[in-house]
């Protein structure tokens, strides 16, 4: 299970897909974020560039936490097509985000 909500993988999909505009924005978003949906969101990603499988959601939160070296928001923005990684692995774990996109673009 991730320890992240929906609602705000979503934010950071939607914020991904607009990096050169809103990369300041989604930096201080994950930097905000806890340690544990950090974790979870690149988890996530790994997962949906195929590092991990869905089957291995827990080694991948796992060994987010325990490898991390640089800081959460570097590492993902550092990531080519972080949006579409984080969409392949919300797919791969049966995770689906368009509600919560559908209320973000409509100001929810």
């Amino acid at each position: 299970m991730l320890d992240i909500s929906t609602y705000k993988i979503a934010q950071v999909v939607l914020m991904a897909r607009e990096l050169e505009r809103a990369e300041p924005e989604l930096r201080a978003f994950i930097e905000r974020l806890t340690e544990e949906e950090q974790a979870s969101l690149v988890a996530l990603m790994w997962i949906g560039r195929d590092s991990f499988t869905s089957d291995e959601l827990e080694e991948a939160k796992r060994t987010a936490r325990d490898e991390a070296t640089t800081p959460t928001a570097d590492y993902l923005l550092g990531t080519p097509h972080l949006s579409d990684h984080l969409e392949n692995g919300l797919d791969e774990l049966g995770i689906s985000i368009v509600d919560d996109e559908d209320d973000l673009v409509r100001g929810g």
